[in-house]
């Protein structure tokens, strides 16, 4: 379904060029994209206020659905419709994963405290989600490719202590329900390990790296490939240690 364009939230999209590289998507079904090649790439799409939008993880909510107690985590969420007429920001809805995809916290809606409306419409995020339209559409089957893509942004927090590491992926192994993942991170802060391990689906390990620099990016082929990262430790037990990321996930 095509929203209803609203100029006060309606953001243009560059059309995807035929020369445009997949960044091996296409090939291996995930990308690791390191910063200084996702860069120039967003620049393109208005990068803009970089160190503001990263500010903005100081202020995300506790998520409070963790099914194994743990209070390790923090977020903000919000839907949007991504086309290529522009970006449109969706009411705010739950999020919602069936158990067959997070056996640990699906089969429920989970209400998050919403992405700030300044946030949401930040220069920085909306080069992200047009990047993500302009890889992703474009390698998508014409057939099958939607008139809108359903994008959902997390913002996510993973905080770590010396006795309680963070889990990035309490879940372990998986997927994630979508069609195309983006992972990109946004800072990292006195932690040890976050390691990306990508597997075929029968196991095997198809690559494995770190996302260590803000603006290192993980792309990935939902439907061919499973995805997990490993826990975060402090360096400095008596400092904060987290993990900042962005995730934006894209549905037809």
């Amino acid at each position: 379904m095509v929203l209803p364009r609203n100029p006060e939230n309606t953001h243009a999209v560059n059309a995807p060029s035929p020369d445009r590289p997949d960044l091996g998507l296409a090939a291996d079904g995930y990308a690791f994209v390191e910063a200084r090649r996702m860069e120039p790439l967003l620049q393109q799409q208005g990068l803009e206020d970089w160190a503001g939008f990263a500010r903005s993880w100081d202020h995300l909510g506790l998520d409070t659905y963790m099914a194994d107690g743990g209070r390790y985590r923090r977020r903000r969420h919000a839907a949007y419709a991504v086309s290529a007429s522009g970006i449109v920001r969706k009411p705010h809805q739950p999020h919602y994963q069936s158990r067959d995809y997070n056996a640990l916290n699906g089969g429920i809606e989970r209400w998050f405290a919403p992405v700030t409306p300044e946030m949401g419409a930040h220069p920085a995020l909306l080069a992200i989600l047009r990047q993500g339209f302009v890889l992703f559409d474009a390698l998508t089957p014409e057939q099958t490719r939607p008139q809108a893509w359903h994008v959902e942004t997390h913002q996510f927090r993973v905080e770590a202590r010396s006795d309680v590491p963070g889990l990035p992926t309490p879940e372990g192994m998986h997927r994630d329900g979508v069609d195309w993942v983006l992972v990109l991170l946004v800072a990292r802060h006195n932690v040890a390990s976050g390691t990306t391990t990508i597997l075929d689906p029968a196991g095997a390990v198809l690559g494995s790296f770190t996302l260590q620099s803000p603006l290192d990016t993980a792309l990935v082929d939902d439907s061919r490939v499973f995805h997990g990262v490993t826990a975060i430790r402090p360096l400095d037990p008596s400092q904060p240690a987290y993990r900042d990321v962005l995730v934006a996930t894209y549905r037809r």
